[in-house]
């Protein structure tokens, strides 16, 4: 799950993630992705930057501890 917040300076983010990867998807560049929704920090841009959703490598073992 995207961070809500920015762990740096606690602006909120995370409305803004679907609209990110959404222009990532269109071809635009990730640069051109934050810059056209509006996050200009740059420990924000970070946390866009960096993130890697892990949901599915954690789905693949729900179950097999026991």
């Amino acid at each position: 799950m995207f961070p809500v917040r920015c762990f740096t300076c606690g602006a909120v983010i995370a409305h803004k993630y679907e609209d990110y990867k959404q222009l990532i998807d269109s071809g635009k560049s990730p640069k051109e992705a934050l810059d056209e929704i509006g996050v200009t920090r740059y420990c924000c841009r970070r946390m866009f930057l960096t993130y890697k959703s892990v949901l599915k490598e954690f789905a693949r073992y729900h179950g097999a501890v026991g």
